[in-house]
């Protein structure tokens, strides 16, 4: 069998009035922000669960769940911090992510290289091991009416030691 795993991770949060938006671990100037129980960090969530996910481990909700006033607030960089603690304790490591935000604004092509060194310096692990791509709703749907965001992330990793699977 292979020492390489694969997860992914999903996340939508609805958006409302006032900004700034946070995506992928910094803020993001907007009109607009993100709603949830945390800092509701959709980029980040999907990441978290991408990992998780990759090492057979439980998802974010399981770990950190909303229904707990511990993580109402919280910096989404503390959950992506814990589950890659996680992660490593299991015995894998990270290869690469590859992620894709959806939101019609704003143009997030400015913002990617800050969340990769985000992200990056929350697991430490290379910039190059994260990819980040931004895609528009073409204004349809709930991203396309800017009433929501998603972001969708692919986690590869590899066993530390040989002969984990």
């Amino acid at each position: 069998m292979s020492s390489l795993r694969i997860g992914l991770g999903e996340d939508t949060h609805r958006l409302e009035p006032g900004g700034p938006l946070r995506l992928g671990g910094i803020d993001v100037p907007h009109d607009r922000q993100a709603v949830g129980h945390s800092d509701a960090d959709v980029l980040l969530h999907a990441v978290t669960d991408a990992l998780l996910g990759a090492a057979g481990l439980p998802d974010i909700g399981e770990l950190f769940p909303n229904t707990d006033e511990a993580n109402r607030g919280r910096d989404s960089k503390d959950f992506l911090r814990e589950a890659y603690r996680r992660v490593q304790e299991a015995g894998y490591q990270l290869v690469n992510l590859d992620c894709v935000i959806a939101a019609q604004r704003p143009k997030l092509f400015p913002y990617k290289d800050g969340m990769r060194h985000a992200i990056a310096g929350v697991l430490g692990v290379s910039v190059g091991q994260i990819g980040i791509k931004a895609k528009t709703g073409e204004s349809v749907g709930p991203v396309g009416r800017e009433e929501a965001i998603e972001a969708r992330c692919v986690a590869l990793v590899s066993a530390k030691a040989a002969g984990r699977e």
